[in-house]
């Protein structure tokens, strides 16, 4: 066979053509066939107009929507599904990881933590690069908020569902006052947690980590002085809880390592178990206890063996 134009031109056009059959085609097919997968359902309509304001504000850009095998972050419990996607004109999968994955971040916290967030990311993540949405106003952001507490589809209705039950429960705690509102975050805390000291003395050093974690991850809603009035606070309720109040109350180092490290649900405090390994709660619990509850129990009976790396104890 000789290599005329027309040879050439034709080959080209085969060439093409099965690239496109295999790339584009067969892909379509393939997806158009993909069942819905166990926790899909459809979008409300606020939901639906929420994603759009994602997309306009170029969200995606900086958030995926897909948890891989190889993912141990936020939502890390399921992996991502073909069916999971099958309304989404386009998906939204992302490619970068800037912030978050988001693919299953519905209920992960309750709605006020969310809009103090789109307000400032500052007032709820003092390390966030996010910029601050302010500008979309309160009806815009309330939409977006209702389409990112929608990620995660029914595994997120579920969430929402225990996260908005408990914050009825928090809030009748709240409003009865100092003494019952702490008297019912105790009662939550398994009695194990609640006899357990803060199992490292109180040095220079460990104040110093714990205030710089506290000044990482606690000080948009504490406060600067742990009384509960940081700059998230106007639009959390119940309000950010005022460690002040805390004194003679029966605070324990383990009660205060297991609500740091479970968090609340039903209020804007997170669970930080994925983020802090357990010194580091250890040292922002006690630098909590020592400045703003001024009563600690570092280091106290019963104690264990000291860490190796502890000084001046024998």
């Amino acid at each position: 066979m000789k290599m005329t134009p027309l040879a050439v031109v034709v080959g080209s056009l085969l060439i093409l053509a099965t690239i496109v059959f295999v790339v584009v085609v067969l892909p379509y097919v393939h997806t158009y066939q993909t069942a819905p997968s166990d926790i899909f359902r459809l979008r409300t309509d606020a939901e639906a107009a929420g994603r759009k304001l994602y997309i306009a504000n170029g969200c995606v850009y900086c958030h995926s929507q897909s948890i891989r095998s190889i993912d141990w972050g936020l939502g890390a419990e399921r992996i991502a599904q073909a069916g999971d996607y099958i309304q989404d004109y386009p998906i939204l999968l992302g490619s970068q990881r800037t912030g978050p994955d988001l693919s299953q971040a519905g209920g992960e916290h309750p709605d006020d933590w969310q809009i103090a967030h789109f307000m400032n990311p500052r007032y709820t993540r003092p390390l966030s690069l996010m910029p601050p949405f302010a500008f979309l106003g309160d009806a815009r952001l309330g939409l977006l908020t209702r389409y990112v507490q929608s990620l995660g589809l029914k595994d997120a209705d579920h969430r929402m569902a225990r996260q908005n039950d408990w914050k009825k429960k928090a809030i009748d705690a709240y409003e009865a006052g100092p003494d019952a509102n702490v008297a019912w975050l105790n009662a939550h805390i398994p009695h194990g947690w609640r006899d357990i000291v803060n199992p490292y003395p109180t040095t220079e050093a460990g104040l110093a980590r714990g205030h710089k974690i506290y000044q990482d991850f606690c000080l948009g809603c504490h406060g600067p002085v742990g009384d509960g009035m940081g700059p998230a606070q106007p639009w959390i309720y119940p309000p950010p809880l005022n460690f002040t109040i805390l004194k003679n109350r029966e605070i324990s180092g383990g009660i205060l390592y297991y609500q740091i490290m479970n968090g609340i649900t039903g209020t804007a405090m997170p669970y930080f178990k994925r983020e802090l390994e357990s010194e580091k709660i250890w040292d922002v619990g006690n630098y909590v206890a020592v400045y703003f509850i001024n009563d600690s129990d570092a280091n106290g009976e019963p104690r264990g063996i000291d860490a190796a790396y502890e000084m001046g104890y024998p």
